[in-house]
């Protein structure tokens, strides 16, 4: 069977790497990679991106590529043209643009970040984004040209994506699995929550978005609320690992940094499982799927 064309960005990184290699008898990636060997595209550079995209016949782009080191990004916070902005916000408007051009679909890899994290319950798709850092307020920014576009679109937030494999950029689980396996895990937050997406599934949702080119915006995360306490255990006593879990305490973290941090990510589903032809794994059924 013939392969369909599918434009991607981001197709090396920790989410990408592993839609690809899932759906590689599927799809013919047409990935616009600035690591490329051989035809290195940067999508800060309008020109290139219009190039790509006038020479691939696929009908619809999935967008992963992202600035996504929230520290050093808020350290260029206000810089619009700092490495995160012109990823975050410029790459996106140029992929905008050529969607618009080429008429193409776009799948958008989006945040839990653009939300405060004041929120004691889980956000949903209607909670109004208010972003407290420059990373969440980069992809913010991106969301909102897209809402203003007039390209058929959709966007996928999702929150500390980590999947079953071990990766080069160590995902949330994975970090938290070498710490115990060294005994060198620092104190993990009792009072700091978050939805873990497990990338494997994740993928499969990418793949249901290309194929139905389902518009809308919609949280693609377990659907879950874990302290970072509580999934370090989880881990340990699945795997059966030796390290200790020690308690940590965010609101004295916050004392010692100089930006801001959301207590609070995790994301409902609940949109998203109405219209998804097959079920999610909860994150005990991902963590152990984990391989060690």
């Amino acid at each position: 069977m013939k392969k369909i064309s599918l434009l991607t960005t981001g197709a090396n990184g920790l989410v990408g790497s592993k839609f690809t290699q899932l759906y590689s008898n599927k799809y013919k990636f047409d990935s616009l990679e600035i690591s490329h060997p051989t035809k290195p595209i940067d999508i800060t550079n309008k020109d290139q991106v219009m190039s790509a995209f006038e020479k691939s016949e696929a009908d619809t782009v999935v967008h992963l590529a992202a600035f996504t080191d929230v520290t050093t990004a808020w350290e260029q916070k206000g810089d619009k043209n700092g490495l995160a902005y012109q990823v975050n916000v410029n790459g996106t408007k140029n992929i905008l643009q050529a969607c618009q051009k080429f008429n193409k679909f776009l799948v958008h890899v989006s945040t839990a970040y653009v939300f405060d994290g004041e929120k004691s319950s889980i956000y949903t798709e209607t909670d109004t984004p208010k972003p407290i850092e420059w990373y969440g307020q980069t992809k913010y920014e991106a969301e909102q040209l897209i809402l203003e576009s007039e390209i058929s679109w959709s966007i996928l937030r999702i929150d500390q994506p980590f999947r079953s494999d071990s990766f080069p950029k160590t995902d949330v689980a994975h970090r938290i699995i070498n710490g115990l396996i060294t005994d060198s895990l620092h104190p993990v937050f009792i009072n700091h929550f978050f939805g873990p997406t497990f990338i494997d599934d994740f993928a499969k949702v990418l793949d249901y978005f290309v194929s139905s080119k389902t518009t809308g915006l919609f949280h693609a995360t377990s659907g879950e609320k874990w302290s970072d306490y509580e999934f370090a255990q989880t881990i340990k006593q699945t795997h059966q690992l030796s390290g200790d879990v020690r308690p940590g305490d965010l609101t004295e973290y916050l004392k010692s940094v100089n930006r801001p941090y959301q207590k609070n990510t995790a994301l409902s589903n609940k949109k998203l499982t109405k219209i998804l032809p097959f079920k999610l794994k909860t994150v005990e059924e991902a963590i152990a799927q984990i391989k060690i």
